[in-house]
């Protein structure tokens, strides 16, 4: 959508000046006066697109700038610039900094070109969309980059990138499967001698010989409410996520043969069950008494020793491997995703990791060139990604490997690019432990897709019911969770009073009627 961005009324009580931002992160700027091919290697048809000037295009991205990324980026834009005239700057959001920043960054008026976006950013990729805040890629896309369009229907993000018939982002090319499970030590059922977990009841067998050999088998903060939550999901017969309500708390969902007929578990005799069984684990001593205020993850408990399993989602521990146990005698890690006995395991959502562009940049044809090139061009992506061949990367066998003069004070350099993945040119690391390949190729045969691709809920009509359910959530809803009530049926009964007070109803009804339109319009 061309022109500039509408706040939504959401987002303007947080407007800021743009300074807030500045302190993001700086990258080394090439000599503009490198001379251009102009757009010499492109296939697409650009020749209505001015490259005479040299411009520099800004992208924002989690987390912080790695040492060696003024070295990268320099690299990086002495290449953009022979190709295309083009430097690009990366700013970046801390990752502590992201609730509160990103959201700014829409609503600041700052300019910048592109940015990392998401289904679960602070501020949603639905949400940027319908109020205008993103540029409408149909034309350019096709336009000016034909092999990237090509690469994204292929991969079957079409209608996950495209709302009310529009495209407002460029979805990786490496869809994964962020399917949660519960992540234990194979070697620890070896020594106490009981069963590999395969299901609940070899769960709670492991966890209760934790906790008879001293250990908590759950030790982590608070998140561990919508940790368990997720496995409680996953474990329910055909139950999916549905949209409406933030995946961070207690979501709604739906059967999968019946998607429309959205939920919220928390009225249903399987809920009642699982927060009962809670309160029993609870007491059992899966978690510490004081989890409510604990300021360290599962996964990072594990790491210093403090429990004995975590629950987390398959790329995430398979992908921090090397991080988290590398260090830890005595390690044969493995998990039990639950989803996987329910013949759900599914595929992410195109709208997961996205690429945006705003739309006040003034060079969007630029931006959709760009992302063409780090996507689809292995030298780009390779550069992107992995930083300079030779000094930060070699590639062995299909694996990354480091040089013998890599020193990571000096040559370590890392962005957050998931939304610049490429399943063809992705490079295997040591570090993940080798189940992540082996799983993925498994599931790439046997999964389902997300039944409401597409299709994007517009939250504005029920933002008052959405902030008083995500209070209630925060609250009572995390305490039934982890155990914390003094009596569970008492407990549940006013939690239910509560979300229907707080608008639960009409979220639904909201949701439901958005995506019955959705439908018949398609």
């Amino acid at each position: 959508m061309k022109g500039k961005s509408f706040i939504s009324s959401v987002l303007a009580g947080t407007i800021l000046t743009a300074s807030l931002l500045s302190g993001c992160g700086q990258q080394s700027q090439v000599d503009e006066n490198i001379n251009a091919a102009a757009a010499s290697n492109f296939k697409g048809d650009d020749s209505d697109v001015d490259l005479s000037e040299h411009v520099t295009l800004t992208m924002y991205l989690y987390g912080s700038e790695a040492q060696a990324a003024p070295q990268v980026m320099e690299e990086f834009n002495k290449k953009l610039t022979a190709d295309m005239n083009t430097s690009l700057e990366i700013k970046y959001i801390d990752w502590g900094d992201i609730s509160t920043k990103y959201p700014l960054l829409w609503a600041s008026g700052e300019y910048f070109d592109l940015a990392y976006c998401s289904q679960e950013s602070p501020v949603t990729f639905n949400t940027l969309a319908t109020q205008g805040s993103l540029y409408d890629l149909t034309e350019i896309l096709d336009k000016y980059a034909p092999k990237l369009k090509e690469k994204e229907v292929e991969a079957g993000n079409m209608d996950g990138i495209s709302i009310d018939g529009s495209v407002y982002g460029i979805a990786s090319l490496s869809p994964g499967f962020n399917t949660y499970g519960f992540v234990y030590n194979k070697a620890n059922c070896d020594e106490w001698g009981i069963d590999y977990v395969t299901d609940l009841k070899s769960m709670e067998d492991y966890c209760d010989a934790s906790v008879a050999h001293g250990m908590y088998p759950l030790n982590a903060d608070s998140e561990l409410s919508v940790q368990l939550y997720r496995m409680f999901v996953a474990e329910t017969g055909k139950w999916v996520d549905a949209p409406g309500i933030p995946i961070n708390q207690m979501y709604l969902v739906a059967d999968y043969d019946d998607y429309q007929n959205i939920i919220h578990p928390a009225f249903t005799e399987e809920f009642e069950e699982y927060v009962k069984l809670m309160d029993e684990w609870e007491k059992k001593g899966y978690w510490p008494s004081d989890i409510m205020s604990s300021t360290t993850g599962g996964k990072d408990q594990y790491k210093n020793g403090q429990t004995t399993a975590y629950i987390a989602h398959m790329p995430d521990w398979t992908g921090s491997y090397g991080n988290i146990h590398a260090n830890l005698e005595n390690q044969d890690i493995d998990a039990w995703h639950p989803a996987e006995d329910n013949n759900k395991v599914m595929i992410s959502n195109p709208s997961q990791d996205l690429t945006v562009i705003n739309a006040n940049s003034k060079y969007p044809e630029r931006c959709i060139m760009l992302i063409e090139k780090i996507m689809t061009d292995e030298s780009y992506y390779d550069l992107f990604q992995y930083g300079i061949e030779g000094v930060q990367f070699e590639k062995k066998d299909g694996y990354l490997e480091r040089p013998e003069s890599y020193n990571e004070e000096t040559d370590g350099f890392g962005l957050a690019a998931w939304a610049y993945g490429n399943r063809e040119f992705q490079l295997k690391q040591h570090s993940e432990h080798p189940t992540r390949y082996a799983l993925s190729d498994k599931w790439r045969q046997n999964h389902i897709s997300n039944p409401y691709d597409g299709f994007g809920f517009d939250s504005g009509n029920v933002t008052a019911e959405l902030s008083a359910v995500a209070n209630v959530n925060a609250e009572l809803g995390n305490q039934l969770m982890l155990g914390k009530t003094d009596n569970v049926d008492e407990a549940l009964e006013r939690y239910r009073e509560q979300l229907k007070a707080a608008g639960i109803e009409t979220i639904i009804d909201e949701v439901k009627n958005q995506l019955a339109s959705y439908i018949a319009a398609k």
